[in-house]
């Protein structure tokens, strides 16, 4: 009960709080960007090198290419084994995550596997996958794999293990069977970690591709990367590796908007309306 003397501005909504908690944090992403990109334009006219453009002459290449098609053809062959590989990675890596993190014996036996995974050094083992399955798609594929995978399979079976028994307890008190338990309570309190391992493993995945092309056959984007920097194309060079890093942030914050709706009110502490 509201004292009489108390404002009405004393009550805030938390549907209005949330809103502005969304609408600082896009502010502060659009400031960052904006300090970046003006730090990006100041490096390359001092310049830091000479092998380093400014971020206008990286952009008009950008746009050049986008216009005579260059990297609508380059993007074609891209997306092919990174949209596989994650896709690939995601299902497979969340599905071994839950089961390694609900089974202490899987946990022993594959746990280690998937940490030598993620410390080896890729460029080392892309031959070794070129010999095994040639140049193919399927070698850019793997090397999609082998990047994102070790991340979300760990990420997801460390918050599977760690979500409080008392969650369970409560579920089973209830009578709740074991998959109701895992669908109802175990994953909702594992999404917000499930969803950074995600995350990551996808950010990996996306220099997984473009290693793949440079490493295996300069195909995409890695061959507008490998041909811009052969003939001193600086400002295509950057413009091509731009273009990728802005994919991966884009999906990336598609990714949390998927997370936001699905588990609306179990992350980054907001609460539910």
């Amino acid at each position: 009960m509201r004292l009489p003397h108390q404002p009405d501005a004393a009550v805030t909504p938390i549907g209005e709080r949330h809103f502005d908690m969304l609408s600082r944090a896009n502010t502060l992403k659009i400031i960052s960007a904006l300090v970046l990109f003006g730090a990006w334009e100041i490096a390359g006219r001092v310049p830091v090198s000479y092998a380093f453009p400014t971020f206008l002459d990286s952009m008009r290449s950008l746009f050049e290419m986008i216009g005579n098609g260059m990297m609508y053809e380059a993007y074609k062959e891209t997306l092919r084994p990174l949209v596989v590989g994650i896709i690939i990675s995601a299902v497979l890596g969340i599905g071994l995550g839950l089961w390694v993190g609900l089974n202490n014996f899987f946990d022993w036996l594959f746990s280690p596997i998937f940490i030598v995974m993620q410390a080896a050094p890729l460029a080392a083992l892309i031959p070794l996958l070129v010999l095994a399955y040639g140049i193919g798609l399927t070698s850019k594929v793997l090397v999609v794999c082998i990047m994102a995978m070790p991340v979300i399979v760990l990420n997801t079976s460390g918050a599977v293990r760690n979500t409080p028994e008392s969650y369970k307890e409560m579920g089973k008190s209830f009578l709740a069977s074991r998959t109701s338990i895992l669908l109802r309570i175990v994953i909702p309190a594992a999404s917000p970690v499930i969803f950074a391992g995600l995350r990551l493993g996808i950010s990996a995945g996306f220099i997984g591709a473009i290693l793949a092309e440079l490493k295996i056959t300069p195909t995409g984007v890695g061959d507008i990367i490998t041909y811009s920097r052969s003939i001193a194309d600086y400002p295509s060079m950057y413009a091509a590796i731009f273009s990728i890093i802005l994919l991966a942030v884009l999906f990336l914050n598609l990714l949390e908007k998927i997370e936001t709706v699905l588990f609306k009110g179990n992350q980054r502490g907001y609460v539910s309306d």
